[in-house]
């Protein structure tokens, strides 16, 4: 292919809002091009802009154009808005997906050994990075999750097999290699009430002080939370001086 065309790819790629497969390039061109010789001019671009702060990658929906992870601290100060950081328990729920998946939200809950907010996997559905994919034949039928393209995007990955091997299976050290990505993540934050389950896996404590992403969720985490109370303050009422008698029986 000349200079021209290739030219021609470089900047078809500079502009795209959106990645670009090869299909998509050869529409650039009149005349019939192979993919072949797209795919060569894709790997030549890769390797001018090697020392730039620039870099072509090939994720999950095609070729683009992004900036290299070493140049975000100056670009973060052109922008005052800055992207939400993710808490431990996002973060540690978004690995599991992505290194078990498809599993269910109770499957989740095993692997971390506490509750799974609601507003967890709230945050992980609207940011895209998860969905559900199909329901498991099992009582109840819960829903199977799974990480979706724009999760491998986001991470600037082509498919889940390109997702960093781990040393340690423990869900935090996929967390932070995960965090490492295009992601924000806030290590030491501490921002989840632990919740412990007893031995069927139901929870102990039913509150998750989670802290959410705006003031909203937290008022509805409030409101649940004394909903709650109030029907833990009703249960006690309820027990009879019967059932106290008989301390060998659950309450």
């Amino acid at each position: 292919m000349d200079d021209h065309n290739k030219r021609v790819i470089e900047t078809a790629l500079l502009c795209a809002q959106e990645p670009l497969t090869v299909a998509d390039l050869t529409r650039l061109f009149a005349e019939d091009i192979a993919a072949g010789e797209i795919d060569d001019v894709l790997l030549e671009l890769q390797k001018a802009w090697e020392d730039k702060g620039m870099e072509l990658v090939h994720i999950a929906t095609g070729w683009r154009f992004q900036s290299r992870l070493a140049m975000r601290e100056y670009l973060d100060r052109l922008t005052p808005e800055k992207p939400p950081k993710y808490s431990r328990a996002v973060m540690e729920t978004l690995a599991i997906i992505a290194y078990r998946q498809p599993v269910t939200r109770g499957e989740i809950e095993e692997i971390r050994g506490v509750a799974v907010s609601s507003n967890v996997m709230k945050q992980l559905e609207d940011r895209g990075w998860v969905e559900v994919i199909g329901h498991k034949e099992t009582v109840g039928r819960p829903g199977l999750y799974a990480t979706t393209k724009q999760f491998l995007d986001d991470l600037s990955l082509t498919n889940l097999q390109s997702l960093p091997m781990l040393e340690d299976a423990a869900p935090m050290a996929a967390a932070e290699h995960l965090g490492q990505a295009v992601m924000e993540f806030d290590p030491s934050a501490t921002v989840e009430t632990v919740i412990e389950l007893d031995e069927s896996g139901q929870p102990i404590i039913q509150s998750v002080d989670e802290e959410l992403t705006n003031e909203e969720s937290i008022s509805e985490e409030i409101a649940d939370d004394v909903i709650g109370e109030e029907i833990s303050e009703e249960a006690e009422e309820e027990v009879s001086p019967e059932s106290e008698d008989k301390p060998g029986e659950q309450k």
